[in-house]
C-alpha cells in the first residue's frame, strides 16, 4: 500500500487517552463516546488533510509515512498537544466577582470570567483560584488512530476541508468541470472568502475555481 505524504487527504478514526489514567477525552466512535460520557462534535470518520493542523501536531506528525488500512498507536508530548500549562494562566481573583453574576464558586467548577473558560482550583480567604490553561495542557496523550483510506473525490475532499477549518456542517457543495459552489446558511465574510478560495484551490488541484453563496430560506 501506498505510504501517506503531505498535503494528502485521508479518512482516519482514532480515540485519544489521557497517559496518566487512560481516560477518554475524544473519539470518532460514537459508542466509545457515549460509553465515556465525551461530547461536543460529530461522532464519524473524519476526513482531513495531511499537515494542514486538522488534528493535534503530535498525532498529525505520526500520520506521514503510514499505511493506508492500518491502524497504529501514537504518544504524544504536551508540547505537540494541547501546550505546556502557563503559570500566567493560573489567577487569583476576588471571590465577590463572581457573586455579583450570581456564581457560587468551587473547586472543579468550569467557570466562564470576561469571555475565558477556567477551571476553579481552591476557594479560600474572599480569593479564588482559577486555572485558565486548556484543560489537556501539559498532559501526555495516547491515540489509537485507523487510517481507513486516501480520498480521492474533490466534492469529498473540499466538504471535509471546510467542516474542520469553519467547525460547521452546515453547508452544501457543488462541482461542475472544475467549478465548485459552496452554498452556507449564514456565509462567511468576504474579507476570508478570497484566502479561503486560494487555499482550497491549493489542496485540491483540481478546483479551478470557488464561489460562495448564502442559502436561501424557504418560505414556511
Amino acid at each position: 500500500m501506498a505510504n501517506i505524504s503531505k498535503k494528502e487527504f485521508i479518512e482516519i478514526e482514532y480515540t485519544g487517552t489521557i497517559k496518566e489514567d487512560n481516560s477518554i477525552f475524544d473519539t470518532t466512535d460514537e459508542k466509545v463516546a457515549k460509553e465515556n460520557h465525551v461530547h461536543g462534535h460529530d461522532f464519524s470518520p473524519k476526513v482531513i488533510c495531511v499537515g494542514e493542523g486538522h488534528v493535534l501536531k503530535g498525532l498529525e506528525d505520526n500520520l506521514e509515512g503510514k499505511e493506508i488500512g492500518k491502524e497504529y498507536d501514537v504518544e504524544v508530548k504536551p508540547e505537540d498537544g494541547f501546550g505546556m500549562k502557563n503559570p500566567k494562566l493560573i489567577q487569583l481573583i476576588p471571590t465577590n466577582k463572581f457573586k455579583q453574576q450570581n456564581i457560587m464558586p468551587q473547586p472543579g467548577l468550569q467557570i466562564n470570567i470576561d469571555g475565558m473558560m477556567g477551571l476553579i482550583k481552591t476557594v479560600s480567604g474572599g480569593r479564588t483560584m482559577v486555572d485558565f490553561n486548556h484543560p489537556l495542557a501539559g498532559k501526555e496523550l495516547k491515540y489509537k488512530v485507523k487510517i481507513n483510506r486516501k480520498v480521492e473525490d474533490d466534492k469529498e475532499k473540499l466538504s471535509g476541508y471546510i467542516k474542520l477549518t469553519l467547525g460547521t456542517d452546515d453547508f452544501k457543495v457543488d462541482i461542475k468541470e472544475g467549478n465548485a459552489e459552496v452554498s452556507f446558511k449564514k456565509g462567511i465574510p468576504e474579507g476570508m472568502q478570497l484566502e479561503f478560495e486560494k487555499k482550497i484551490k491549493e489542496l485540491i488541484p483540481g478546483i479551478k475555481k470557488v464561489g460562495f453563496k448564502v442559502l436561501e430560506e424557504k418560505n414556511k
